[in-house]
């Protein structure tokens, strides 16, 4: 079997590490960026740690701030016409996944323009040209999208969230500076870790997991599990590694695929704006005990990387139970909720979210062939 892994060009780590865009930027002989980012990160002075050293360095970028999250079909028309209106020539994306994933609809439809209906690019687009260039910074420590071939877009005149997979979208550089992440409030900082760990272990558990994907994976679990409860404490050291784990994530899954949890999470998305890292959060204990008679053993190799003592000597059935109590009980030390009522979730909408939680791309890569009446007991256990 032939197996693909596509990462980003050039990545940089630590804290600080923002200070690398100036120089690629000059090397590469980029003339205008268009920033995109969203009012917030303006507001809480995120931006401005980056556009500081735009402004020192003399390089001319025009500022795109009206991303959501979730963001939809119309913000990613807009930020289109902003590039061309603008005459950039790259992109500049700070934020979580919903600056970075408009990034990249913005960047390929500007030079594929044969898909500016935003809803052809779902699945895997037949594009013929790479993105505009992105230099993608991540302000969360969860999404990974700075180093994912995929991005999300909200459908909302039909109540919906999409998939696009794309080798062309993937920022050409990504940088990791957890001081980028300082402004992260802990509800933020919890959903977004949990969302980086749901990516680890679908994409350790997804069918089309292979040798090289499980050792990243294994890995970022194993960070993520040690790092996320020091990260909500406000501990430096926590976020730093935390701004790793997800990145390391992210370059599994993004080769591999994910599974029923991000599929039955983007509905949660479209239909109430529930923020992603929370959908899978409350979504992961429950999915995994449903796929775990499919993984084989490695829900062994799981909790051993959350840090459960003892696993060699556990039956598979007992290290199955293992591996979800301890996301269970890490999802509660950082103050997750426990149910989906609890973020807003009505009875009746289940069958539709259902329905669309089979469609999702993401359904294909899970262990476990599921249907919608399965899927629609899922939803309800934790309502």
């Amino acid at each position: 079997m032939v197996h693909r892994m596509v990462l980003n060009e050039t990545s940089y780590f630590g804290p600080g590490a923002r200070a690398e865009l100036v120089g690629e930027a000059k090397r590469r002989g980029f003339k205008k960026a268009l920033v995109v980012t969203d009012a917030v990160l303006v507001k809480v002075g995120t931006v401005a740690k980056v556009t500081e050293l735009l402004d020192a360095a003399g390089l001319a970028y025009e500022l795109f701030d009206k991303v959501m999250p979730n963001p939809t079909i119309e913000v990613v028309k807009e930020g289109v016409a902003a590039f061309a209106a603008a005459k950039a020539d790259y992109l500049i994306a700070i934020g979580g996944g919903s600056p970075q994933d408009t990034s990249k609809a913005i960047g390929i439809i500007t030079n594929n323009p044969e898909f500016a209906d935003v809803r052809s690019l779902e699945g895997v687009a037949p594009t013929k040209k790479a993105s505009v260039p992105i230099i993608a910074l991540a302000t969360t420590a969860g999404t990974a999208a700075e180093v994912t071939i995929n991005y999300v877009i909200t459908d909302v005149q039909n109540r919906r969230k999409f998939v696009c997979v794309d080798p062309h979208d993937i920022p050409v550089i990504a940088i990791i500076d957890s001081e980028l992440m300082a402004s992260m409030p802990v509800s933020l900082k919890a959903a977004t870790g949990m969302d980086a760990l749901t990516h680890a272990i679908e994409g350790f558990i997804t069918k089309g997991a292979w040798e090289l994907t499980d050792a990243i994976h294994l890995t970022a679990i194993e960070i993520i599990g040690r790092s996320l409860r020091a990260s909500c404490k406000g501990d430096p050291k926590g976020v730093e590694d935390m701004a790793l784990g997800q990145y390391v994530a992210g370059m599994g899954f993004s080769n591999v695929g994910l599974g029923l949890v991000h599929s039955m999470a983007h509905p949660l998305g479209a239909f109430y704006n529930t923020p992603h890292g929370v959908a899978n959060a409350v979504l992961l204990p429950t999915v995994m005990a449903y796929n775990a008679d499919f993984t084989g053993d490695k829900f062994r190799a799981i909790a051993k990387a959350l840090g459960v003592k003892g696993t060699e000597a556990l039956s598979i059935a007992d290290a199955r139970k293992a591996a979800v109590a301890a996301v269970q009980q890490l999802s509660t030390d950082v103050g997750i909720p426990a149910k989906l009522s609890e973020v807003g979730v009505k009875a009746e909408d289940i069958p539709a979210l259902a329905k669309a939680a089979l469609a999702d791309v993401c359904t294909g890569g899970n262990p476990r062939d599921t249907n919608v009446a399965e899927i629609e007991t899922l939803y309800r256990s934790i309502l």
